[in-house]
């Protein structure tokens, strides 16, 4: 069968009795074999034997007719930041190699267990989720699928996340997003990522970067997926995936600032042939200032919430093992130390004040649209000097932290033409707006993907 299929259409293949839990589990496994190093590279651990038994009980289940979900049975991913009763929590680090088992699964993880999905193991990511470009020097990075022979970034921090997805090692992935890490490597992959409101899935068991940024989502081969498995993150298992139907009426702001800023010619160029068919569609297209974004390099010079909120996760443990973190993510989290507490309280007191005149200025729009990331997946060599390094992992955050910064929402859907580099296409909306997105990217996708045909555009 296909092993490329939607978890809708897994899910009816495996009615049907076309395939069998088991039968998608050993496809998976099999996958990682194949792949040697580089399948080593995705997981930091596997459940081969869990999985396996896991599989066979749904089997068992399904010839009885007691399943507990639509998808019960389909293989799935978590990333090494969440905890699993019996597993350590790495977070991808060696700093945490000694840290005891987790003594329950975090709440994410029970949750899709308690509907059946098979987790297949934990993927690589970068280390304490503190970059969005997914280097991972203890583990090796796992290479963006779309040009293994140039070997180019995954995007970060949910790097093996989106990977176990493209190479079809798991047919759908839970990450975290703190400042793009579901969607940028969803985007620079090909895949939807998602980013729920950050108080939507408990992160209750998900080892902390910022706890006022932080949000819990899943990275899927399409906007269903993600709906799907976010009806069974945040409790409501069997809540039918929104639907808008099509984008006449819709009215999809465009930021004019900042934004857009140094896109490289295949992003531009996908950018603005999704905005094409997104007016093609009936959508209404139209420029929004949004000059106040321009603030927010100024605001998070210091390092923001994030490099305050990190370093007072993180202090005790540079104190103790500060020589064997990754020392791109060491320094990042050491700007944190240099903020004063009066520095942390004026950079959330000018989010409060930046979040409220942006809502002010998108009242009446159903969402913005702007690209993912500024640029395709560059080469994994490109990031070596240090000063490139911070240039690369800066730009490919701008677009989506902004998001985390103003409470909101966002899903990043591919918009490039099929064969050529991987673009994402973000959607963002207000915070607590999550289905209404949800719909609104299911309709967009429709029309802007790799597989949409382009519309037809009135004389």
């Amino acid at each position: 069968m296909d092993e490329t299929r939607t978890l809708r259409a897994l899910a009816r293949a495996l009615e049907a009795g076309e395939t069998t839990s088991r039968a998608l589990v050993e496809a998976c496994l099999d996958r990682v074999a194949d792949q040697g190093g580089e399948g080593r590279r995705i997981y930091v651990k596997l459940h081969a034997a869990a999985a396996r038994g896991a599989a066979d009980g749904l089997d068992q289940l399904r010839r009885a007719g007691a399943l507990p979900h639509p998808l019960a049975g389909i293989p799935i991913s978590v990333k090494d930041l969440f905890d699993e009763a019996g597993q350590v929590t790495r977070a991808a680090s060696r700093v945490r190699a000694d840290a005891p088992p987790a003594p329950r699964d975090a709440t994410a993880v029970a949750r899709l267990r308690a509907a059946g999905l098979v987790i297949l193991g934990r993927t690589n990511m970068t280390e304490f989720a503190y970059s969005g470009v997914g280097l991972n020097p203890h583990h090796g990075t796992p290479l963006n699928p779309w040009d293994r022979t140039t070997g180019r970034i995954p995007g970060g921090s949910s790097s093996g996340a989106a990977v176990s997805v493209t190479d079809g090692v798991a047919h759908a992935a839970l990450g975290t997003d703190t400042g793009g890490s579901c969607r940028i490597p969803a985007a620079l992959c090909g895949i939807v990522g998602f980013k729920p409101t950050a108080r939507r899935v408990p992160t209750e068991g998900v080892l902390a970067l910022s706890f006022s940024l932080d949000s819990v989502g899943p990275l899927a081969r399409s906007v269903e997926d993600c709906a799907l498995l976010d009806a069974i993150l945040t409790g409501d298992p069997l809540a039918p995936p929104p639907c808008l139907g099509d984008l006449s009426g819709q009215r999809l702001g465009v930021p004019r600032t900042l934004v857009l800023d140094d896109l490289d010619e295949a992003v531009a160029a996908a950018f603005e042939r999704a905005l094409d068919r997104l007016t093609a569609a009936g959508a209404h297209v139209v420029d929004v200032p949004l000059s106040v974004l321009a603030r927010l390099p100024e605001i998070n010079a210091g390092g923001g919430v994030l490099a305050a909120e990190a370093h007072a996760i993180h202090r005790a443990t540079l104190a103790r093992a500060g020589d064997q973190y990754d020392p791109r993510v060491r320094a990042r989290i050491l700007k944190g130390a240099a903020m004063s507490a009066a520095d942390l309280v004026d950079v959330q007191r000018a989010r409060v004040s930046l979040r409220a005149q942006v809502l002010a200025e998108t009242a009446g729009l159903d969402a913005l649209v702007l690209p993912t990331t500024p640029m395709v997946a560059p080469p994994v060599d490109a990031l070596k000097p240090e000063a490139a390094y911070t240039h690369i992992n800066t730009l490919m955050l701008r677009n989506t932290s902004m998001v985390n910064f103003l409470d909101g929402c966002a899903i990043s859907v591919p918009c490039h033409r099929a064969g050529e580099a991987p673009v994402g296409l973000m959607l963002a909306a207000a915070g607590g707006r999550d289905r209404r997105l949800l719909a609104l990217a299911a309709a967009v996708e429709a029309v802007v993907s790799p597989a949409a045909e382009a519309p037809a555009v009135a004389a």
